[in-house]
């Protein structure tokens, strides 16, 4: 069952294009995405799917979101293209009362999505639904050297790196890699980097 939330979403569904045109439909996952959802995260490939927090191509896991959606925890925008999820952004929020004013985003895109802006776009499509619900700061891990994609996407929206966590990852050969913390303040500093 949905549980409802604090943000503001009567944006969504939201049209968008892509650099190369490609129209993109940005929503809210609901329950019904499910299987699609599944489906989506069979199509990143396993080394991707292994800096994730979660294993997201076991139905049981895709089934609990689906069926605990609970947005003012964890906000998944889903973005789709011809009928299929081609990225997912999350804003993920704590329920400690010390930390509710910083929210982590954590994206992911379909392969043949990338190099397309579309990475850029969510991360920028989340960050704008946090500051417009009084979130005071917005944060992205990334793994060093392996999500650096995502880095520099982050930077060009406007976060900058706070901080480093040597060898907190390990890679799929065991090696390990740093984790670099990116952040963007919201309020003025957000609305100074619109694009």
């Amino acid at each position: 069952m949905s549980k409802q939330h604090i943000y503001k979403l009567t944006a969504y569904p939201k049209d968008i294009s892509l650099r190369d045109s490609t129209k993109i439909i940005f929503k809210p996952m609901a329950a019904a995405d499910e299987q699609e959802l599944l489906a989506f995260f069979k199509r990143v490939s396993s080394e991707d799917r292994y800096y994730l927090k979660e294993d997201v191509v076991n139905p049981s896991i895709i089934k609990r979101w689906a069926q605990e959606l609970d947005y003012d925890r964890a906000l998944p925008i889903l973005a789709w293209a011809s009928g299929r999820i081609v990225g997912d952004g999350t804003l993920h929020r704590t329920r400690a009362s010390a930390r509710r004013h910083v929210a982590e985003i954590r994206i992911i895109v379909d392969p043949i999505y990338r190099q397309k802006g579309l990475g850029t776009l969510l991360l920028h499509e989340l960050a704008g639904v946090a500051n417009a619900n009084g979130i005071e700061r917005v944060k992205i891990e990334a793994v060093a050297e392996k999500e650096d994609q995502a880095i520099k996407a982050a930077e060009y929206v406007g976060f900058v790196r706070v901080g480093l966590l040597p060898g907190h990852a390990k890679d799929v050969d065991g090696r390990l890699r740093d984790i670099v913390i990116l952040e963007m303040p919201m309020g003025k500093w957000f609305e100074w980097w619109q694009f």
